[in-house]
């Protein structure tokens, strides 16, 4: 009876898409396989799948070696060893399996090892360990090639990041960059990025995998605050500098400019040093942790509705005293004229702030010249050891205090420009008309109020008819 093997056929790389070199190994192999009065049951492909790259999963190698284990295929046959194994990790496996099954038929087209032998196990080994220099020799290659090209601010290819043209990676593209500067505006005016995810996954911006259930949070926020929006050039995560110290600048159309995108990435990074563990940043009712009880001042909190039935004119929630929040409970008021009342009473406040104040001017941080000095200082004290005017013990002992004080002032400038453009975000909340207020995310209705307001005092409305009251909400202004 004849023996039956499987087939493996794998390539690295498959440029145009169409098969063509995993289709000729499994030729090959076939014909082999035929020579020796082997059956081929089936055919294990990986196309376009590296075997050298630690961190990918070939799901047909590792299919192949189950079903060999279980006995489901009695041998193997590929067209090289390489196109098997190139660390040789795997190379082991396969020889365990081997071990356990010695009557394990192997063979390859383009040359003859017998795993099922020491000598051939040896030269097995002796081949992989060859085919994996050669990798790491080329990977390596690839990523000096990287590198110089990054150096010179030239693109990396593949797919055009959001907020540029998927035809042409250097030039922008408009919407997407609308959406962009949109999307900042708003973490600086105290919106979360898992609010802005939600709704660019249901507006389909920012380029949401194939397949993916939801765009990830940490895409959204690379998107938001990625160096390229200013032209940086990074390399594996990190922003390249030149000989002068400065950023590397990349050939193409930036985004932002450097104040805006310092700004959103300082907002970003003090929230999430502020976030606690634990702590839910999401709140759905406008004044879930603004309110408070008029008779225990302990902080009352929105709550559904459960008894409304759709399209009722029942309150959809109400702000109620919780016992299980350490309240009293013997308060609770209707939400929705509750959260009018403080929008009406909040935005009429900062109109009349605004025209008082008008549109706060554009202005420069006042250490620029400050940061260029401490900068310059640097070039030169680098220049100077180049030239061997100091040595590389003198550089390290006085390079480290100018590299804290620059890195001191860039942060001091982020925080400027952070705060500056949320001044701006509240001067233009004065604009806004209830129903747009309404239309903000939560987040941005919560920091419009509280801008203006400490807390908001709700009393007992008392026994009877229940009339909305507006003199029993008392809002405390900052």
């Amino acid at each position: 009876m004849a023996r039956k093997v499987g087939i493996y056929t794998r390539i690295s790389r498959d440029d145009e898409g169409d098969a063509m070199g995993v289709a000729r190994q499994q030729q090959d192999c076939e014909r082999l396989a035929d020579l020796r009065s082997w059956q081929a049951v089936k055919i294990y492909e990986d196309n376009d799948v590296s075997a050298f790259k630690r961190n990918v999963v070939r799901e047909e190698f590792e299919l192949m070696l189950k079903d060999l284990r279980a006995g489901l295929i009695d041998g193997i046959v590929a067209y090289d060893l390489d196109r098997l194994a190139r660390q040789p990790r795997d190379l082991e496996r396969l020889i365990e399996i081997f071990d356990e099954r010695p009557k394990s038929e192997f063979a390859t087209v383009t040359n003859d090892v017998n795993l099922g032998t020491p000598d051939g196990r040896t030269m097995a080994r002796i081949m992989v360990a060859f085919a994996n220099k050669s990798s790491h020799d080329a990977s390596r290659r690839i990523r000096r090639k990287h590198l110089e090209l990054a150096q010179q601010g030239k693109d990396s290819g593949g797919p055009a990041p959001y907020g540029w043209r998927k035809d042409d990676r250097t030039k922008v593209d408009p919407d997407a960059a609308r959406a962009i500067r949109e999307a900042q505006q708003e973490i600086l005016a105290g919106v979360r990025i898992g609010t802005i995810r939600t709704r660019w996954w249901e507006q389909g911006l920012g380029n949401p995998r194939a397949g993916t259930k939801r765009m990830a949070h940490h895409h959204v926020e690379h998107i938001l605050t990625n160096p390229r929006l200013v032209g940086y050039r990074t390399y594996h995560g990190e922003i390249l500098t030149g000989a002068n110290g400065e950023p590397v600048k990349g050939e193409w159309d930036p985004i932002n400019t450097v104040a805006e995108w310092e700004a959103v990435c300082a907002a970003v990074t003090e929230r999430k040093l502020k976030q606690r563990p634990g702590k839910l940043l999401a709140r759905k009712y406008l004044l879930s942790g603004i309110a408070r009880c008029g008779l225990c001042k302990t902080k009352i909190r929105g709550q559904i509705n459960q008894r409304r039935k759709p399209g009722s004119k029942a309150t959809k929630y109400t702000y109620q005293c919780s016992v299980v929040n350490g309240g009293c409970g013997k308060v609770a008021r209707v939400g929705e004229p509750v959260d009018k009342l403080i929008a009406e009473l909040v935005l009429e406040e900062q109109r009349e702030k605004a025209a008082a104040l008008g549109v706060p001017i554009q202005q420069q941080w006042p250490r620029e010249s400050e940061l260029e000095a401490v900068q310059a200082d640097i070039n030169q004290l680098i220049e100077a050891e180049k030239t061997k005017q100091i040595t590389v013990s003198t550089l390290l002992q006085l390079l480290p205090t100018k590299e804290k004080e620059r890195d001191e002032l860039k942060l001091e400038r982020a925080r400027f420009y952070k705060d500056q453009k949320q001044a701006e975000a509240q001067v233009r909340s004065g604009e806004l008309s209830l129903a747009e207020f309404f239309d903000l995310p939560v987040e941005r209705q919560q920091e419009i109020v509280l801008h203006s307001l400490s807390a908001v005092m709700i009393h007992p409305a008392g026994r009877g008819r229940r009339i909305f009251d507006p003199s029993l909400i008392d809002p405390v202004w900052r």
